[in-house]
């Protein structure tokens, strides 16, 4: 079951016994409300990148992402696209990702640099590299199945005057970058609006916060997403621009083919 994408995340029957008039759940329950809430058939959307270094320098860039869910077929849970259009350095750099439902089984990832003119593969140990200078591993991107991780409720938690459900979750793999996440969910959007990510050693490494939340085609969506990166004293900031959930996406767009063309259309 996927796919919790804490950047750029099926409903259990739950209900234990009731307290304050609101259900009591598990962590995983919680996990996999924020997967519902977030499990579209397809999505496509641009947005604006901002990374800012330790002198406060920033770049800016432009991002084209089309996703599209595949709810078992053929073993695969989701396909992802994504491309590069600003600036003109990077135009058409490209990221294709499969992930499966098999949470055994390791996401595909192949990125192309038109100045390369080369398909990389990311594999194995290289899904812990930082995507395009930003602060969002691939990892982080192609996102984790519920059962990568072992989820336990630490309690409610205020994040900005909002009480929310805190999360820990601890991967089950241990060569996984981060020896766990943090996060805590609005309890009616199920969106997960803070996550703390903990380096091997224990040591906070990053956070990332979501805000603007809007619902869009029924989907609770954060219109910016801003991760700061404590050790590399570097920061990026996500805002969309444009999404439409549950169009209709051309299967064949999701092949290296395309992401060499560097382009959809």
């Amino acid at each position: 079951m996927r796919r919790i994408s804490y950047l750029f995340l099926s409903v259990a029957t739950f209900f234990m016994f009731i307290e304050n008039g609101r259900a009591e759940l598990t962590g995983r329950d919680i996990v996999e409300k924020v997967n519902a809430q977030q499990k579209v058939g397809s999505r496509v959307g641009r947005s604006k990148m901002v990374l800012i270094n330790k002198a406060g320098k920033t770049r800016e860039r432009e991002v084209l992402q089309y996703e599209k869910s595949y709810k078992g077929a053929k073993g695969f849970d989701q396909k992802m696209l994504v491309f590069f259009e600003f600036p003109a350095d990077i135009r058409g750099t490209g990221l294709l990702v499969y992930t499966y439902i098999d949470p055994k089984k390791d996401d595909d990832r192949w990125l192309y640099m038109p100045a390369l003119k080369k398909i990389r593969r990311i594999a194995g140990e290289s899904k812990n590299e930082y995507f395009m200078g930003t602060d969002f591993t691939y990892d982080d991107i192609g996102g984790r199945g519920v059962d990568e991780d072992n989820h336990k409720l630490l309690g409610m938690e205020e994040v900005g005057g909002v009480k929310c459900y805190k999360v820990e979750s601890v991967p089950i793999e241990p060569e996984n970058l981060y020896s766990k996440r943090v996060a805590w969910v609005l309890p009616d959007k199920w969106v997960a609006i803070r996550v703390d990510f903990y380096e091997k050693k224990g040591a906070l490494l990053k956070t990332l916060t979501a805000s603007d939340v809007r619902q869009v085609d029924g989907i609770w969506t954060p219109f910016k997403l801003e991760m700061n990166n404590f050790s590399e004293n570097h920061k990026t900031i996500l805002e969309i621009k444009e999404v439409k959930y549950n169009q209709p996406i051309d299967e064949n767009i999701f092949t290296t083919t395309i992401l060499e063309r560097g382009k959809v259309q």
